[in-house]
Protein backbone atom coordinates (compact mmCIF):
# COMPACT_ATOMS: atom_id res chain seq x y z
CA UNK A 1 0.00 0.00 0.00
CA UNK A 2 1.32 3.69 -0.96
CA UNK A 3 1.25 6.54 1.29
CA UNK A 4 -2.59 7.76 1.77
CA UNK A 5 -4.60 10.62 2.64
CA UNK A 6 -6.07 11.01 5.66
CA UNK A 7 -9.54 11.46 4.09
CA UNK A 8 -11.07 7.96 4.25
CA UNK A 9 -9.17 7.65 7.40
CA UNK A 10 -10.98 10.52 9.10
CA UNK A 11 -14.91 9.70 7.95
CA UNK A 12 -13.95 6.15 9.66
CA UNK A 13 -12.88 7.58 12.55
CA UNK A 14 -15.74 10.27 12.99
CA UNK A 15 -18.37 7.30 11.76
CA UNK A 16 -16.74 5.14 14.48
CA UNK A 17 -16.14 7.04 17.21
CA UNK A 18 -12.43 6.61 17.25
CA UNK A 19 -8.97 9.03 16.63
CA UNK A 20 -6.28 8.39 14.80
CA UNK A 21 -2.66 9.01 16.24
CA UNK A 22 -0.53 11.27 14.89
CA UNK A 23 3.21 10.19 16.30
CA UNK A 24 6.14 12.79 15.48
CA UNK A 25 9.28 11.02 14.26
CA UNK A 26 12.73 11.68 14.31
CA UNK A 27 14.64 9.13 13.48
CA UNK A 28 14.48 5.35 12.64
CA UNK A 29 14.08 3.55 15.71
CA UNK A 30 11.08 5.97 16.98
CA UNK A 31 9.51 4.87 13.14
CA UNK A 32 10.36 1.27 14.01
CA UNK A 33 8.45 1.56 17.27
CA UNK A 34 5.85 3.36 16.24
CA UNK A 35 4.89 1.28 12.73
CA UNK A 36 5.14 -2.39 14.46
CA UNK A 37 2.71 -1.49 16.75
CA UNK A 38 0.38 0.13 14.76
CA UNK A 39 0.93 -3.29 12.68
CA UNK A 40 0.71 -5.63 15.33
CA UNK A 41 -3.02 -3.55 16.55
CA UNK A 42 -4.20 -3.21 12.72
CA UNK A 43 -4.49 0.71 13.37
CA UNK A 44 -4.13 3.51 10.56
CA UNK A 45 -1.83 5.49 11.48
CA UNK A 46 -0.07 9.34 10.91
CA UNK A 47 3.62 9.27 10.93
CA UNK A 48 4.40 13.69 11.47
CA UNK A 49 7.08 15.24 10.87
CA UNK A 50 8.24 18.89 12.12
CA UNK A 51 9.75 21.87 10.79
CA UNK A 52 12.42 21.19 13.57
CA UNK A 53 12.86 17.31 12.48
CA UNK A 54 13.70 18.15 9.08
CA UNK A 55 16.08 20.01 10.10
CA UNK A 56 17.30 18.02 12.42
CA UNK A 57 17.49 14.81 10.08
CA UNK A 58 16.61 16.03 6.46
CA UNK A 59 13.71 15.50 4.36
CA UNK A 60 15.10 13.19 2.05
CA UNK A 61 15.89 10.79 5.31
CA UNK A 62 12.85 11.55 6.91
CA UNK A 63 10.71 10.33 3.92
CA UNK A 64 12.67 7.68 3.22
CA UNK A 65 12.27 6.38 6.53
CA UNK A 66 8.76 6.81 6.13
CA UNK A 67 8.81 4.65 2.66
CA UNK A 68 10.27 1.75 4.21
CA UNK A 69 7.59 1.66 6.81
CA UNK A 70 5.22 1.59 4.56
CA UNK A 71 7.19 -1.59 2.23
CA UNK A 72 7.23 -3.23 5.82
CA UNK A 73 3.53 -2.94 6.89
CA UNK A 74 1.65 -2.87 3.55
CA UNK A 75 -1.53 -3.86 5.51
CA UNK A 76 -1.97 -0.48 7.50
CA UNK A 77 -2.77 2.64 5.71
CA UNK A 78 -0.27 5.15 6.84
CA UNK A 79 -0.14 9.01 5.88
CA UNK A 80 2.78 11.65 6.11
CA UNK A 81 1.98 14.59 7.66
CA UNK A 82 4.07 18.02 8.11
CA UNK A 83 3.36 19.12 11.57
CA UNK A 84 3.08 22.95 12.18
CA UNK A 85 3.70 24.13 8.95
CA UNK A 86 4.44 27.77 9.78
CA UNK A 87 4.43 28.94 6.29
CA UNK A 88 3.74 28.57 2.26
CA UNK A 89 7.21 27.53 1.60
CA UNK A 90 7.61 24.91 3.96
CA UNK A 91 4.01 23.30 2.99
CA UNK A 92 5.21 23.44 -0.63
CA UNK A 93 8.36 21.67 -0.11
CA UNK A 94 6.46 19.36 1.81
CA UNK A 95 3.91 18.26 -1.15
CA UNK A 96 6.37 18.36 -4.07
CA UNK A 97 8.40 16.10 -1.82
CA UNK A 98 6.38 13.48 -0.87
CA UNK A 99 3.93 14.23 1.48
CA UNK A 100 0.96 13.06 1.40
CA UNK A 101 -0.97 15.73 4.14
CA UNK A 102 0.31 18.98 5.42
CA UNK A 103 -0.45 21.70 8.20
CA UNK A 104 -0.21 25.43 7.81
CA UNK A 105 -0.61 26.98 10.89
CA UNK A 106 -1.18 30.27 10.89
CA UNK A 107 -2.89 30.96 14.66
CA UNK A 108 -0.27 33.42 15.49
CA UNK A 109 -1.90 35.36 12.27
CA UNK A 110 -5.44 37.71 12.63
CA UNK A 111 -8.00 35.73 11.67
CA UNK A 112 -8.09 37.25 7.74
CA UNK A 113 -4.44 36.32 7.63
CA UNK A 114 -4.71 32.98 8.65
CA UNK A 115 -7.62 32.84 6.33
CA UNK A 116 -5.47 33.74 3.11
CA UNK A 117 -2.50 31.92 3.78
CA UNK A 118 -4.43 28.87 4.68
CA UNK A 119 -6.44 29.15 1.51
CA UNK A 120 -3.34 29.58 -0.72
CA UNK A 121 -1.81 26.29 0.73
CA UNK A 122 -4.77 24.15 0.26
CA UNK A 123 -4.98 25.45 -3.20
CA UNK A 124 -1.92 24.25 -3.87
CA UNK A 125 -2.68 21.27 -2.44
CA UNK A 126 -5.57 20.06 -3.46
CA UNK A 127 -4.08 20.70 -6.89
CA UNK A 128 -1.22 18.27 -5.92
CA UNK A 129 -3.91 15.58 -4.09
CA UNK A 130 -2.73 16.37 -0.82
CA UNK A 131 -5.48 17.41 2.16
CA UNK A 132 -4.77 20.35 4.60
CA UNK A 133 -5.42 20.83 8.57
CA UNK A 134 -5.91 24.03 9.32
CA UNK A 135 -5.60 25.72 12.83
CA UNK A 136 -7.90 28.25 15.09
CA UNK A 137 -7.19 29.17 19.11
CA UNK A 138 -3.22 29.43 19.98
CA UNK A 139 -1.85 26.84 22.26
CA UNK A 140 0.64 27.08 24.91
CA UNK A 141 3.81 25.44 25.68
CA UNK A 142 6.96 24.50 23.55
CA UNK A 143 7.23 22.20 20.76
CA UNK A 144 10.26 22.09 18.03
CA UNK A 145 10.08 25.72 16.77
CA UNK A 146 6.62 26.38 18.41
CA UNK A 147 6.75 28.28 21.51
CA UNK A 148 3.47 30.33 22.81
CA UNK A 149 3.44 31.72 26.30
CA UNK A 150 0.43 31.08 28.42
CA UNK A 151 -0.35 34.17 28.13
CA UNK A 152 -0.50 34.39 24.57
CA UNK A 153 -2.74 31.52 24.27
CA UNK A 154 -6.10 31.54 23.59
CA UNK A 155 -9.27 29.06 23.29
CA UNK A 156 -10.81 28.26 19.81
CA UNK A 157 -13.70 31.06 19.38
CA UNK A 158 -16.89 28.50 18.19
CA UNK A 159 -18.42 31.40 15.80
CA UNK A 160 -15.21 31.51 13.59
CA UNK A 161 -15.33 28.07 12.66
CA UNK A 162 -17.65 27.91 9.90
CA UNK A 163 -16.56 30.99 8.60
CA UNK A 164 -12.87 29.96 8.25
CA UNK A 165 -13.41 26.28 7.11
CA UNK A 166 -15.74 27.36 4.30
CA UNK A 167 -13.21 30.19 2.71
CA UNK A 168 -10.10 27.94 3.12
CA UNK A 169 -11.72 24.70 2.24
CA UNK A 170 -9.38 23.12 4.36
CA UNK A 171 -10.11 19.26 5.27
CA UNK A 172 -10.02 19.14 8.80
CA UNK A 173 -9.20 21.89 11.78
CA UNK A 174 -6.82 22.13 14.72
CA UNK A 175 -8.79 23.59 17.32
CA UNK A 176 -7.51 24.74 21.01
CA UNK A 177 -9.58 23.71 24.09
CA UNK A 178 -6.95 23.43 26.47
CA UNK A 179 -4.31 20.94 25.61
CA UNK A 180 -0.67 22.43 25.52
CA UNK A 181 2.44 21.93 23.78
CA UNK A 182 5.83 19.91 25.65
CA UNK A 183 5.97 17.56 28.80
CA UNK A 184 5.59 21.05 31.14
CA UNK A 185 2.26 21.58 29.52
CA UNK A 186 0.84 23.89 33.00
CA UNK A 187 2.48 25.24 35.72
CA UNK A 188 1.72 24.27 39.52
CA UNK A 189 -0.06 27.43 39.81
CA UNK A 190 -2.47 26.19 37.05
CA UNK A 191 -3.31 22.55 38.72
CA UNK A 192 -4.66 21.15 41.89
CA UNK A 193 -2.67 18.42 43.94
CA UNK A 194 -4.32 15.08 44.90
CA UNK A 195 -4.42 13.51 47.77
CA UNK A 196 -0.99 11.81 46.87
CA UNK A 197 1.07 15.15 45.86
CA UNK A 198 0.30 14.50 42.07
CA UNK A 199 -0.43 17.63 40.24
CA UNK A 200 -4.13 17.11 38.11
CA UNK A 201 -4.17 19.97 35.21
CA UNK A 202 -7.19 21.47 34.40
CA UNK A 203 -10.11 19.78 32.55
CA UNK A 204 -10.22 20.30 28.74
CA UNK A 205 -13.27 22.50 27.59
CA UNK A 206 -15.06 20.05 26.35
CA UNK A 207 -17.79 22.89 25.49
CA UNK A 208 -16.18 24.43 23.16
CA UNK A 209 -15.26 20.93 21.41
CA UNK A 210 -19.48 20.51 21.16
CA UNK A 211 -19.82 24.00 20.06
CA UNK A 212 -17.70 23.41 17.17
CA UNK A 213 -19.29 20.23 16.79
CA UNK A 214 -22.76 21.57 16.93
CA UNK A 215 -21.25 24.29 14.05
CA UNK A 216 -19.17 21.57 11.87
CA UNK A 217 -21.07 18.44 11.64
CA UNK A 218 -19.24 15.28 10.19
CA UNK A 219 -16.10 17.30 10.20
CA UNK A 220 -12.74 15.77 11.25
CA UNK A 221 -11.40 17.98 14.40
CA UNK A 222 -7.58 17.54 15.48
CA UNK A 223 -6.42 17.86 19.35
CA UNK A 224 -2.42 19.33 19.07
CA UNK A 225 -0.56 19.12 22.13
CA UNK A 226 -1.96 16.09 23.48
CA UNK A 227 1.00 14.39 25.47
CA UNK A 228 -0.24 12.46 28.58
CA UNK A 229 3.24 12.87 29.68
CA UNK A 230 3.63 9.14 31.55
CA UNK A 231 4.52 9.44 35.33
CA UNK A 232 6.69 6.20 35.04
CA UNK A 233 9.03 7.85 32.30
CA UNK A 234 9.31 11.06 33.95
CA UNK A 235 10.12 8.74 37.47
CA UNK A 236 12.68 6.66 35.11
CA UNK A 237 14.38 10.29 34.53
CA UNK A 238 14.66 11.39 37.56
CA UNK A 239 15.92 8.53 39.37
CA UNK A 240 18.68 8.01 36.64
CA UNK A 241 19.79 11.68 36.82
CA UNK A 242 17.55 13.54 35.33
CA UNK A 243 15.50 16.74 36.35
CA UNK A 244 11.70 16.88 35.17
CA UNK A 245 10.22 18.48 38.30
CA UNK A 246 6.06 19.38 37.81
CA UNK A 247 6.01 17.61 34.30
CA UNK A 248 2.34 16.89 33.72
CA UNK A 249 0.45 15.75 30.96
CA UNK A 250 -3.34 15.59 29.28
CA UNK A 251 -5.18 12.94 31.52
CA UNK A 252 -5.77 9.88 28.84
CA UNK A 253 -9.50 9.54 30.00
CA UNK A 254 -9.96 12.90 28.83
CA UNK A 255 -8.52 12.30 25.37
CA UNK A 256 -10.59 8.80 25.05
CA UNK A 257 -13.63 10.98 25.64
CA UNK A 258 -12.51 13.73 22.91
CA UNK A 259 -12.01 10.75 20.49
CA UNK A 260 -15.26 9.48 21.19
CA UNK A 261 -16.57 12.77 19.80
CA UNK A 262 -15.42 14.45 16.48
CA UNK A 263 -11.81 14.85 17.19
CA UNK A 264 -10.45 12.14 14.40
CA UNK A 265 -6.80 13.16 14.97
CA UNK A 266 -4.89 13.34 17.81
CA UNK A 267 -0.89 14.25 18.40
CA UNK A 268 1.58 12.71 20.31
CA UNK A 269 5.15 13.84 20.41
CA UNK A 270 6.70 14.29 23.74
CA UNK A 271 5.53 10.61 25.37
CA UNK A 272 7.46 8.98 22.50
CA UNK A 273 10.65 11.24 23.87
CA UNK A 274 10.47 10.95 27.46
CA UNK A 275 10.22 7.07 26.82
CA UNK A 276 13.65 7.03 24.72
CA UNK A 277 14.87 9.49 27.18
CA UNK A 278 14.39 7.35 30.56
CA UNK A 279 15.02 4.34 28.56
CA UNK A 280 18.79 5.59 27.43
CA UNK A 281 18.90 7.06 30.78
CA UNK A 282 18.32 3.78 32.84
CA UNK A 283 20.57 1.69 30.48
CA UNK A 284 23.56 3.89 30.93
CA UNK A 285 23.67 3.45 34.84
CA UNK A 286 22.78 0.01 34.55
CA UNK A 287 25.66 -0.57 32.41
CA UNK A 288 28.44 1.77 32.47
CA UNK A 289 30.94 0.57 30.56
CA UNK A 290 28.72 -0.02 27.38
CA UNK A 291 28.72 1.93 24.23
CA UNK A 292 26.95 0.71 21.18
CA UNK A 293 24.10 2.55 20.27
CA UNK A 294 22.42 -0.66 19.40
CA UNK A 295 22.29 -2.12 22.64
CA UNK A 296 20.58 1.01 24.56
CA UNK A 297 18.23 1.81 21.14
CA UNK A 298 17.08 -1.51 21.37
CA UNK A 299 15.24 -0.58 24.42
CA UNK A 300 13.96 2.11 23.73
CA UNK A 301 12.22 1.36 20.48
CA UNK A 302 10.78 -1.63 22.71
CA UNK A 303 9.24 0.89 24.92
CA UNK A 304 8.02 3.48 22.38
CA UNK A 305 6.29 0.54 20.53
CA UNK A 306 4.36 -0.66 23.90
CA UNK A 307 3.76 2.73 24.92
CA UNK A 308 2.39 3.41 20.87
CA UNK A 309 0.53 0.23 21.13
CA UNK A 310 -1.20 1.40 24.59
CA UNK A 311 -2.07 4.34 23.07
CA UNK A 312 -4.12 2.89 19.99
CA UNK A 313 -5.86 0.63 22.05
CA UNK A 314 -6.66 2.55 25.73
CA UNK A 315 -6.60 6.18 24.62
CA UNK A 316 -7.32 6.12 20.66
CA UNK A 317 -9.55 3.20 20.64
CA UNK A 318 -8.44 2.79 16.89
CA UNK A 319 -7.15 -0.99 16.93
CA UNK A 320 -8.47 -3.22 14.81
CA UNK A 321 -9.73 0.06 12.79
CA UNK A 322 -7.39 -0.07 9.48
Amino acid sequence: MALVTSTEMFKKAYEGGYAVGAFNVNNMEIVQGITEAAREEKAPLILQVSKGARAYANHTYLVKLVEAAVIECPEIPIVLHLDHGPDFETCKSCIDGGFTSVMIDGSSHSFEDNIALTRKVVEYAHAHGVVVEGELGTLAGVEDDVKVSAADSSYTRPEEVEEFVEKTGVDSLAIAIGTSHGAYKFTPEQCTRNEKGILVPPPLRFDILEEVSRRLPGFPIVLHGSSSVPQNFVKMINENGGKMPDAVGIPEEQLRKAASMSVCKINIDSDLRLAMTGTIREFFVQHPDKFDPREYLKPARANIKEMVRHKIVDVLGCNGKA
